[in-house]
Order: C-alpha cells, then structure tokens, then sequence
C-alpha cells in the first residue's frame, strides 16, 4: 500500500506537537526520513545527532498544534 508522505508528515508533526513538553520539547522516535523532511520544512530542528529529542520551531508547534486538534481533539458533548 502507497501512503501519502504529506499526510504521514502531518501525523508525525501532529504527534510532536501534542506529546511535547510547553515549550515544544519532543521525544524522536519516528522515521528518519520523515523527521529529515520536517526539519527541511523547518518545524523541528535538525534530528541528526546523538540526542534522544528535538525541539519543535514555534511555525512546527503552532501547525503540529492545529493538526493534532483537527486529528485527535475531542469535542465535548452539549450535555456535559
């Protein structure tokens, strides 16, 4: 099955974004490839290295925060 890189990008920035830290600090246990190419957008900083985290760009967290909301938020129900 192919899969759409843009889409993958936006899950994986998405889920950055909503398990990072306040200050958009992640852990970077995703693709290498994936990872390389947000960089390259510049949403996160380079992931090359021995660090076991990156940091997400203030533009990465902003749009890594709308998606997770689009992709995972959860609406409240009127009756709560």
């Amino acid at each position: 099955m192919e899969y759409d890189d843009k889409l993958i990008e936006d899950a994986v920035l998405a889920l950055l974004a909503a398990f990072s830290s306040d200050r958009g600090n992640a852990w970077k246990g995703f693709d290498f490839g994936v990872m390389n190419r947000l960089h390259e957008h510049g949403f996160i900083n380079d992931p090359v290295g021995k660090a076991k985290s990156i940091w997400l760009t203030p533009e990465g967290m902003e749009r890594g925060q709308k998606i997770a909301a689009r992709l995972f938020g959860v609406e409240s129900s009127k009756g709560e």
